[in-house]
């Protein structure tokens, strides 16, 4: 899917067709040669339109550049914290259809993925609001072809003198065009006003179009108030306008200026409003979010909303998203200390980061209503969380708030709020974990460790050392998360909770299970279950069957047949007593690899499309990339290669998406089977290549000696034996630090072939 990432083109807008056309020549040469240059930074003072000049262009070129627009807003100049390189380089890169998993977690790395990427690709690149080179340099492509514009206040001198960046110095409107732009966007709203009157106005404004649009709205509100009136209440917010310097001070007086002229006359509910509304931890917000930070009713908060985009304090950028330009935040935020008393601004804040905190909540019900409770202090008064009414409502929400609630959990810790700052992270653990937003979850997790410590809470600490060691189990990281695993245990214990103690324990056996310590794995999932037996008849029942299933997958990898049967069995019982679908296809997906080892293919295929099914139905992609694998493989002990292969390749591009690399590629080695099953050698080869080649990069052991096994064989059909020695040989090394059944066989198996 090509980025379409450019915000909406701006409504209304007028003139600089000199820049336009400045701007046009950056695009062919004399001789019509494409790009002459591949970086624009459109420079100039705040207010002066830069973005628009930027978006209006962008839009006109875009068919210029066919694999589509990237955009992001570095809010460099914005009171709250700036966009860093790296932040952004994990949303580019997630924006060209990366997944999670597969950014790469350092920036140089992260940078060379995205300079790959747009390799021989046209794609316009937008960078608006950045501060310094150090923001843009590392979003810069490699090679010619894809076009970055810059917009700043600053000159950015370093890409010009290093990178050879064009740069577009934008002043003031000249006075006809200004006096144009006021015409325009009160043309429709008031008789024709004078041009000497209009003329002062634009001057009044230092011709700005930020401050032009801002008076020119006002005059379009009041059609029976003359433009003298206008003009002099104007020039009566600032007494020392006429002592004003020329230059930048004047400038930025104006539009200081012509600020205060339109936030003082606003009604007095408005006015507070606005300013609290600079107190949002986030860029953009919701009416929602809104509300709970003013205090007010949904309905009002519309009616306030309306009354401030109207006036153009405000910028509504999607239904029911809403933010403000820099400098209106930042005189928001003035306003908000000058005139909000201390307890008013403290209880705004505590409102707004409840509501997200309660929201979160409810999101995380949606998205796991196993997960044991956290208890939350009630909202304060007036204060309405959202609710969800299905998983996908909670996702969509996640996704559009997940800048707000990054933001919301550092003003949190900021604020001195540790409760609310580790609460929130824990709660979107599972949303975290079903998305893999590693940015984002290892961030959170760490202002969270941090508030719960401050705070002495310990079942806080606990709940974020759970948090981190699941991403570092997911991120493939499995020394760290036993580290955290294992500090969150201690904790539990501490504590007397057992439940905790046996979730804990089990996170530890299943992080063992996927290093392949089968012994230490079994450990922990039989202390889980004990403790579980122990702690009596309700979470006995909820945990039994999932602790079943798992000590079933160790038996299973250790060659105990019999006995995982036994266990899965009991396991798919308990499952379908308590109605427990997802577990179930997990049960369900166990039981089929044990069937096909037992000689049971056709109930070994039975039990793979069942739990398929089940994925599918709960379009849940993550079971159902998985569970495929134990399909393809199933299709193959019936004889149906051809079958296996679309079960493969469904499951490598669904863990493609979700950014399993280790998955996808045994996904990749399971097509390599099946296709050395097609007698296809060179293409079977080709697949445990590549499976090889991420696991080795993984470091996965036993995986890896999986693939080499693979690639050797199909070498070995296809006549080439002594690569297929060196392969086995490498496979047979990997796997002498493992000392269970399975393997014991693999190793004699490899060995007779060596010979």
């Amino acid at each position: 899917m090509k980025p379409r990432q450019l915000p909406g083109d701006v409504r209304g807008f007028v003139n600089r067709t000199e820049e336009l056309e400045r701007l046009n020549a950056i695009l062919t040469g004399d001789t019509g040669e494409p790009l002459v240059v591949s970086i624009c930074v459109i420079a100039g003072t705040a207010g002066a339109g830069k973005t628009s000049l930027a978006l209006r262009w962008a839009h006109q070129v875009h068919e210029y550049f066919p694999d589509g627009q990237l955009y992001v807003n570095l809010r460099g100049y914005d009171p709250g914290t700036p966009v860093t390189a790296q932040e952004t380089l994990h949303r580019f890169l997630a924006a060209l259809n990366v997944p999670a998993t597969a950014i790469p977690a350092d920036a140089e790395s992260a940078g060379a993925l995205y300079r790959s990427l747009l390799a021989g690709r046209r794609i316009l690149i937008v960078l608006d609001n950045a501060a310094t080179v150090g923001q843009v340099r590392p979003l810069l492509p490699g090679t010619a072809g894809c076009l970055v514009i810059v917009t700043s206040r600053s000159r950015l001198s370093g890409l010009a003198v290093r990178d050879g960046a064009h740069r577009l110095t934008l002043g003031t409107l000249p006075e006809p065009e200004a006096v144009a732009l006021l015409r325009t966007v009160t043309a429709e709203y008031r008789p024709e006003d004078d041009t000497d009157k209009l003329i002062d106005l634009a001057r009044l404004c230092a011709r700005l179009p930020l401050a032009l649009r801002i008076a020119a709205e006002r005059a379009a509100s009041r059609p029976h108030m003359s433009l003298d009136d206008l003009i002099r209440d104007l020039r009566d917010e600032s007494s020392l306008w006429d002592a004003l310097t020329v230059g930048d001070d004047e400038e930025a007086e104006a539009v200081r200026t012509v600020f205060a002229w339109s936030y003082r006359s606003l009604p007095a509910e408005a006015a507070r409003f606005f300013r609290l509304l600079g107190l949002h931890p986030g860029a953009e917000f919701s009416t929602s979010a809104a509300s709970a930070l003013a205090g007010l009713t949904t309905s009002r908060t519309q009616q306030l909303l309306d009354v401030l985009v109207g006036a153009h304090l405000l910028m509504q950028t999607a239904p029911d998203r809403f933010e403000f330009h820099d400098l209106l935040r930042a005189y928001a935020v003035d306003q908000a200390q000058r005139e909000e008393p201390t307890e008013s601004r403290d209880a705004a804040l505590l409102r707004v980061l409840t509501w997200y905190v309660h929201s979160a909540n409810a999101a995380r019900t949606r998205f796991k209503a196993t997960e044991p409770p956290l208890p939350l202090d009630p909202p304060p008064a007036g204060v309405e969380p959202l609710t969800f009414a299905d998983y996908d409502a909670a996702l969509r929400w996640y996704e559009q708030e997940r800048g707000s609630l990054l933001a919301a959990a550092r003003t949190a810790e900021k604020a001195g709020l540790d409760r609310l700052a580790w609460q929130l992270p824990a709660l979107l653990r599972p949303l975290h974990a079903r998305l893999n937003t590693f940015d984002e979850w290892f961030t959170m997790g760490e202002i969270g460790l941090r508030a719960a410590r401050r705070q002495g809470d310990r079942t806080g600490q606990a709940e974020l050392l759970t948090s981190l060691g699941k991403a570092y189990t997911q991120s493939h990281r499995l020394t760290e998360a036993a580290e955290h695993h294992e500090d969150a245990l201690t904790l539990r214990r501490e504590l007397g909770d057992r439940l905790g103690e046996g979730l804990a324990l089990n996170a530890i056996g299943l992080i063992r299970l996927r290093a392949r310590q089968l012994d230490a794995a079994e450990t922990k999932f039989a202390e889980s279950l004990a403790l579980f037996q122990e702690i009596g008849s309700a979470q006995w029942r909820r945990w039994e069957p999932t602790l079943l299933a798992n000590l079933a997958t160790v038996s299973y990898e250790a060659g105990r047949l019999d006995e995982a049967l036994d266990r899965i069995r009991q396991a798919l019982a308990g499952h379908r007593e308590r109605g427990d679908q997802g577990s179930e296809g997990n049960a369900l997906h166990i039981l089929s690899a044990i069937q096909r080892e037992r000689g049971e293919s056709q109930g070994a295929l039975h039990s793979a499309r069942n739990a398929v099914d089940i994925a599918r139905r709960h379009r849940n992609r993550a079971w159902e990339g998985y569970w495929l694998l134990d399909l393809g493989k199933a299709q193959q002990a019936i004889g149906e290669a051809d079958e296996a292969l679309v079960s493969y390749q469904r499951s490598a591009v669904l863990h493609r998406q979700l950014g399993d690399r280790m998955r996808e590629a045994r996904a990749w080695h399971h097509t390599g089977e099946a296709y050395g099953q097609l007698r296809r050698f060179d293409d079977a080869a080709a697949f445990h290549r590549r499976a090889a080649a991420t696991q080795r990069e993984l470091n996965d052991p036993w995986q890896l000696a999986m693939a080499l096994d693979g690639l050797a064989t199909a070498l070995h059909e296809a006549g080439a034996d002594e690569s297929a020695r060196l392969h086995w040989s490498d496979a047979l090394n990997l796997l002498a630090g493992f000392g269970d059944a399975r393997a014991a066989g693999m190793r004699t198996r490899l060995t007779t072939a060596l010979r």
